[in-house]
């Protein structure tokens, strides 16, 4: 053949193949231009400037924890945008695959949990408020009717709730003090409310969409261990207010997103495993009454595992600040006997037991427990009671501050030194607090919380009353 027909054709082929790779290289292009031009893109974009902006504006203006926990929700918000273009360029994947996807919003609410873990900080609120709000980012797992979730409006507008709880502490604790600090709290909740729940209502009130044409979304491929080396320690926890999660946000197992993330895994309704509340099982239908928390409670309990589904059962001190009790079930005999001013107790999903603190401590978190029984001494600065069922609590020595949320069933004992304490109640309902009505406090006063609420406008002001029923 001809050298020169054979330059030629090499030639050709060469041009074809550079037509090819710039053909190719404008499809990439005109494909990325078009997301960028996606509304609901340059949407979660402007409330990342407008709304998220402020929130870093104010925590600037107070620095430290609060401006950490304040770029912790910047960083979590921008991996959600980054979550939602994939989604445009993905197939909707299965369970395993869409925990995988999920993982780097995953890593960063672990993150964001760990600062409320520790010695309780001054900015305790700030942190709980940035930590327990970004459940609510939770809303893009939502994959249908069965999964378990509330609507994703619904998911962002409750997931708020369990944070609005401790971002009012803020408003309270600063409306006169520091406006940096309510002008802080204020952005956070503009951020949700109506920021992200107004940008889920119009662009995905159902749910993300995907991609039916693209990619799936595989799972990354699980790497073995390397032989004689040792297992890796747990996750951080996530947030004490999560339902998963968050909750949360607390070395506490599967909690916050994680809980979500096994949820999907496992395929199941996150609600499958809840048990109706009969009406014999409520405090005001109990006939025999007993007003002490004694181990004899516990008797009638019928033998159970010393174990539950979620973990195995521990009391330890980790670091030498911090008691964990988690998933002890059936235990009347659970004390905590050496502990100190500058430790905190944190009790999590234990059943049908029975925990004496001996002495005093900085702070005591009850976390998702049923029927338990608790009785400390001294409390420096607070017992929390969140998300339990039917819990017994008291206090035989001093307790400034004790909150109850999002609580069903909870019998407060206070000695006569605690009859100072502030009590806190916030979406709880059958709280009895009792203290002495003699001074060898065998006979006790019982007195309960109201729930319920009047609201008159008067005056130009609304007034707000409690609902007082009589009769029996």
């Amino acid at each position: 053949m001809d050298e020169s027909l054979i330059r030629r054709l090499e030639a050709a082929v060469v041009r074809l193949e550079a037509l090819d790779l710039t053909t190719a290289n404008r499809g990439s292009d005109a494909a990325e231009d078009s997301l960028s031009r996606d509304p609901s893109i340059l949407a979660y974009e402007h409330l990342i400037s407008h709304h998220l902006n402020n929130v870093i504006s104010a925590g600037e203006m107070i620095g430290g924890q609060v401006l950490d926990v304040s770029n912790a929700i910047q960083e979590a918000f921008n991996v959600q945008k980054d979550l939602l273009v994939k989604i445009k360029q993905s197939q909707k994947p299965d369970a395993a695959g869409l925990a995988e996807f999920l993982k780097p919003l995953n890593q960063v609410f672990v993150k964001v949990s760990a600062l409320t873990e520790g010695r309780r900080s001054q900015f305790f609120n700030h942190l709980k408020t940035g930590a327990d709000s970004l459940n609510a980012l939770v809303w893009i797992a939502y994959t249908g009717k069965d999964c378990g979730m509330s609507m994703p409006i619904s998911h962002v507008e409750e997931s708020w709730q369990m944070a609005e709880f401790y971002c009012n502490k803020i408003l309270i604790e600063y409306r006169n003090k520091d406006a940096n600090h309510v002008a802080w709290a204020k952005a956070v909740k503009e951020l949700y409310i109506p920021g992200l729940r107004d940008y889920v209502k119009t662009h995905y009130p159902l749910g993300p969409v995907w991609s039916t044409t693209a990619k799936t979304v595989a799972p990354a491929p699980k790497k073995a261990p390397t032989p004689g080396a040792p297992a890796p320690p747990p996750p951080p926890p996530a947030s004490l207010l999560s339902t998963e999660a968050s909750q949360p946000s607390s070395s506490r197992p599967k909690d916050g997103m994680a809980a979500v993330f096994q949820e999907i895994n496992s395929g199941k309704g996150v609600t499958s495993g809840l048990r109706k509340v009969t009406d014999d099982m409520k405090t005001k239908n109990q006939v025999d009454r007993s007003f002490l928390v004694t181990a004899s409670d516990q008797k009638s309990v019928a033998p159970k595992p010393a174990f539950s589904k979620a973990g195995p059962p521990k009391l330890e001190l980790q670091m030498g600040r911090k008691w964990m009790v988690e998933n002890q079930v059936g235990r009347s005999n659970l004390v905590i006997e050496e502990c100190d001013a500058k430790q905190s107790v944190y009790v999590y999903k234990c059943n049908e037991s029975v925990l004496h603190i001996r002495g005093k401590v900085n702070n005591i978190t009850i976390d998702k427990c049923t029927k338990l029984g608790v009785v400390f001494k001294d409390v420096v600065a607070a017992c929390e009671i969140v998300n339990c069922d039917s819990v017994k609590v008291q206090c035989q020595g001093t307790a400034p501050t004790i909150s109850v949320d999002n609580t069903s069933g909870c019998q407060l004992y206070l000695s006569k030194d605690s009859l100072k304490a502030s009590i806190t109640t916030a979406k709880s309902s059958e709280v009895n607090v009792l203290v002495p009505a003699s001074e060898s406090e065998e006979d006790w006063g019982e007195h309960a919380l109201p729930q319920q609420y009047v609201h008159v406008y008067k005056d130009g002001q609304f007034v707000t009353s409690a609902v007082s029923h009589s009769g029996g």
